[in-house]
């Protein structure tokens, strides 16, 4: 059967990507970040799965105000990188995975979650960040992606607990694959963040850091925080936690198995206008 082995988590902040593609990770002020990330690109190396499943959130790219599907799953055989305003982002195109995606789909969505199957859609900075942050500027990603995108910009937007728990069925989707594969699960977003109104640059370190220790050793404790707490004190995007509640439902402590390993845990402020927060977790199963 496949397994999931192992959940990542991170920002994808934008201008982390423009920082990337325009060589100026090695700038002072994108130094300390980009170190940040080494021991993971190491990880990733080491611990190359067979198939990343990646949640994140469109920004309008795929999606407008026309069409906003809370739980949307990637099925075709490739993605494109979005043109979002400036170019495409100078990054190969995404592979997929269509015969575990529809498998996914099939299962989580007899589990009573209504996903979207997309059969076509380009893929932005939400996806290819994250891929950059963790594999470097590779020819080709190192494994094929299952992108699934989740509304967390168009209020109402789906809450904790119902993230936590399609990540359970996620698992369980994937544990019910016929195939021995090695899946990762990475949940993207965040953290504190607001990019208008009064509050726009608002970056919240105390806040950022205590619902990271909740999200490693206390899950149901970051799955209890409500909509509320993000906005006020995460800021307006800082809502995009609780995609990582989804990679972290999927992970063996909560479906009944032992505590995982945390292999590596940063923060650093800021990026861009943005707190990013990174973890690793490994399964011990």
């Amino acid at each position: 059967m496949a397994r999931i082995t192992a959940s990542v988590f991170t920002s994808h902040v934008p201008a982390i990507g423009a920082a990337i593609d325009l060589g100026k990770t090695q700038e002072p002020y994108w130094q300390p970040l980009f170190k940040g990330y080494e021991p993971s690109k190491q990880w990733m190396q080491e611990n190359t799965p067979d198939v990343v499943f990646l949640v994140y959130n469109d920004h309008a790219t795929a999606f407008s105000l026309e069409m906003i599907p809370t739980f949307a799953i990637g099925c075709a055989a490739e993605f494109t990188p979005a043109d979002e305003g400036w170019g495409p982002r100078p990054v190969p195109k995404v592979i997929g995975h269509p015969e575990l995606a529809a498998h996914i789909a099939q299962s989580v969505i007899q589990d009573d979650f209504d996903l979207t199957i997309v059969n076509r859609m380009d893929v932005d900075h939400g996806l290819t960040v994250p891929l950059s942050l963790m594999c470097g500027q590779p020819e080709a990603w190192p494994c094929p992606v299952i992108p699934f995108a989740v509304n967390v910009v168009q209020y109402p937007v789906p809450s904790g607990r119902r993230c936590f728990n399609l990540g359970k069925a996620i698992r369980k989707a994937v544990e019910s694959f016929d195939r021995p594969l090695n899946v990762q699960i990475w949940g993207t977003g965040g953290m504190s963040h607001q990019l208008q109104g009064a509050r726009a640059g608002l970056i919240n370190r105390e806040w950022d850091n205590a619902w990271l220790d909740r999200l490693i050793a206390d899950p149901e404790a970051a799955v209890a925080t409500p909509h509320i707490d993000y906005v006020r004190e995460a800021g307006s995007e800082g809502i995009e936690l609780v995609m990582w509640l989804i990679a972290r439902g999927a992970m063996a402590d909560v479906n009944g198995g032992p505590a995982p390993t945390l292999r590596h845990r940063f923060y650093h402020v800021p990026a861009s206008n943005t707190a990013v927060g990174h973890v690793i977790l490994e399964n011990n199963v």
